[in-house]
């Protein structure tokens, strides 16, 4: 399957050096560029991306915002959102991840990142293995929100799939928790699949957020 995707940067520059590399890939197609989140939303709406690659700052809308839109808008189809950002930890970014987005991505990253990021959202997945993405995580559960989901919200899940919440929380692959549950794989893609309809997410992005906010997982644990 050929993965469309858009990228959104205010720097030309950015969006030719990164459309350049992901239009090398074989199975990589760069749908087309904006140069700000109102672009953005348009964009998406004309192209139908599989992902967007979506910068945070931007003028006359940014890309939390952008994020928002696009992914409330009408329909059943939806793009995955890889955020871009020149900060580690960046106020945005964690209102990104309640909008949303299935990733982080340092614009400094190597090459091999930016095209490995495209894969693994457009497969569903949540873009979780960078150490930068569980400091974010981490740090995000520490600051206090007044909306946040109570524990008592997680009980719908049964005991393996609570059990296959703390391991996603912990940033584990599919694979890394068949294997320290001794389950297959198929097995632990059907748990996931459960968790994220029982508890209305999107992604394991957001999966990872839940069991932090309830308390499931504690930031360092």
């Amino acid at each position: 399957m050929t993965i469309r995707v858009l990228i959104v940067d205010d720097q030309a520059m950015v969006r030719e050096g990164f459309g350049a590399l992901l239009a090398a890939q074989d199975d990589i197609d760069v749908a087309g560029s904006a140069a700000n989140g109102a672009e953005a939303v348009d964009a998406v709406w004309r192209k139908q991306p599989d992902v967007v690659l979506m910068d945070v700052r931007m003028p006359v809308l940014d890309g939390l915002e952008a994020t928002r839109r696009i992914l409330k808008a009408p329909g059943d189809r939806h793009p995955r959102v890889v955020m871009l950002t020149t900060f580690d930890l960046d106020d945005y970014v964690y209102e990104a991840l309640r909008a949303g987005a299935s990733g982080f991505l340092l614009k400094d990253a190597p090459a091999a990142d930016l095209v490995h990021a495209v894969r693994v959202v457009a497969a569903g997945d949540a873009l979780l293995a960078p150490s930068i993405t569980r400091t974010l995580i981490a740090d995000f559960a520490r600051r206090p929100q007044q909306d946040r989901p109570r524990p008592e919200r997680l009980r719908v899940l049964t005991p393996r799939e609570t059990e296959v919440l703390k391991l996603i929380a912990a940033g584990r692959s599919n694979g890394e928790i068949a294997e320290l549950l001794v389950l297959a794989e198929q097995t632990v893609k059907t748990h996931v699949g459960r968790i994220l309809t029982k508890l209305d997410l999107r992604d394991r992005a957001q999966a990872v957020v839940i069991a932090y906010e309830t308390g499931l997982v504690q930031p360092g644990g």
